[in-house]
């Protein structure tokens, strides 16, 4: 057992950062990675700019394995794209693990299950004694991997929510698919544009993916007119869907919702709240219809950009011993700290090993995954999970245990999992539990200024 590696589950922020802890222990390591290349989910949104600054998008384990072979580390104020934190961050980081003697970086490994040798999830007799035993989908096959620990930092972007209000796809939306994107457009590519422009878009969603795109269409909208964007919002109102603004204390993340407010207030954008889609109908011609579960119905729609926010993929899971929150499939004790339906601010406070243990000893689950389905996540989040967790894999708890991370405020507060309740049933103003405010997704983020 002893011998046997760490394996990591993805080559995203988390997980490199995961393994250049690891390294620095001088843990033996093993990456897989699904991708072609390191942070491949991050390339797909490379368009998009992040709201937190270079300053808190590089992992100090990481920094200073890079900052060791010559690594220039990019303008500290700078805000980067995905792509440019791909290409100049995530990939070299990736390429410098992979040259250590302690790391092993493997591309086109999918990871489709995570079990304990000879042990399935029933069987107690020995259980710990086993190491994991770690199926990867291969080119040329499937082979087995074995590791003393597992982190899983596969992310959560290739689940995305459907369109269907109930969290369920709507009917008839898998018919519509080729109308229905759960991606921000890139409408300054030329040909991307082209197909948007002079269309009718509705956009599903109220986050910052929501806002991005609204910003977005709504200059398509002002120089090509004849372009009409829709917004679906299920809460009965936008009031608190634009953030802290100028209060942000992350202020690119509290410009985009300024700029989408303004977006919205321009008249460019057609508000349907309380829009909760039942179905999408392939009308005559090819447009779609959709309908809400109370009956309103939006026509003539060419494209739907359903930014519904995601959910993790247990899939690989399945054969070992998980102990997640019902509601949001979160490991429990780090649930109430994250949960929507209380708060969408204020009180996740810095966490890592102790939220995040597993009853299957050696396993953790990290990153955006670990939050399951709730909407608010950092890279600065992932890092400090990272460190407490491979410290505790390490055996050293008072390193586990200490908390070095200080989040932003949001500015905002209020549950955003919150039905259709009036406005008094808000949290009070001086924030969540009487907590300061935090942080919303890394993931998508303010695109530059026209």
């Amino acid at each position: 057992m002893e011998a046997l590696p760490l394996v990591v589950i993805g080559a995203g922020p988390a997980g490199l950062a995961a393994a250049a802890h690891a390294q620095q222990r001088g843990m033996k390591v093993v990456v897989l990675e699904a991708g072609d290349r390191a942070g491949a989910n991050v390339r797909e949104w490379g368009h998009i700019r992040l709201f937190s600054p270079w300053s808190e998008l590089v992992d100090p384990a990481a920094q200073q394995l890079l900052g060791g072979l010559g690594w220039a580390a990019p303008d500290a104020s700078a805000y980067p794209t995905g792509e440019d934190w791909s290409r100049d961050y995530l990939q070299p980081l990736a390429d410098a693990l992979d040259t250590t003697d302690d790391v092993s970086l493997r591309y086109g490994a999918r990871v489709i299950g995570v079990s304990r040798q000879g042990r399935d999830r029933v069987i107690d007799s020995g259980r710990d004694a086993e190491p994991f035993v770690i199926q990867v989908q291969i080119p040329t096959g499937i082979e087995r991997v074995r590791a003393l620990a597992v982190i899983d930092a596969s992310g959560t972007w290739g689940s995305p929510n459907p369109l269907g209000g109930d969290g369920l796809p709507a009917i008839g939306e898998a018919a519509a698919t080729n109308r229905i994107n759960s991606r921000v457009p890139n409408l300054r590519d030329g040909s991307v544009r082209e197909q948007f422009a002079g269309r009718h878009v509705v956009v599903a969603g109220t986050g910052a993916s929501a806002q991005t795109a609204l910003v977005e269409l709504a200059a398509l909208a002002e120089a090509e007119p004849s372009t009409r964007v829709s917004w679906l919002v299920r809460r009965s109102s936008t009031k608190e869907a634009f953030g802290g603004g100028d209060n942000d204390q992350l202020v690119a993340r509290g410009a985009l919702g300024s700029r989408a407010r303004h977006a919205v207030d321009s008249g460019a954008i057609t508000e349907f709240s309380g829009f909760r889609t039942s179905d999408v109908e392939v009308a005559e011609g090819g447009s779609l219809v959709l309908t809400s579960f109370d009956g309103q119905k939006v026509a003539g729609v060419d494209h739907v950009i359903a930014v519904t926010g995601f959910r993790p993929d247990l899939s690989m899971l399945t054969e070992v011993r998980l102990d997640l929150d019902p509601v949001l499939q979160a490991p429990t004790d780090l649930a109430p700290l994250i949960d929507p339906n209380v708060h969408s601010c204020g009180t996740v406070y810095p966490h890592g090993a102790k939220e995040l243990t597993q009853p299957e000893t050696g396993l953790y689950i990290v990153g955006m995954k670990s939050y399951g389905r709730a909407p608010s996540f950092l890279a600065q989040t992932g890092y400090e999970q990272v460190r407490s967790v491979v410290a505790d894999i390490a055996g050293d708890r008072e390193a586990a245990e200490r908390v070095e991370l200080s989040l932003p405020e949001t500015g905002v507060c209020g549950g955003s999992g919150l039905f259709d309740e009036p406005e008094s049933s808000a949290a009070p103003e001086e924030g969540c539990c009487g907590a300061p405010a935090t942080a919303q997704p890394l993931t998508i983020g303010a695109l530059p200024a026209r």
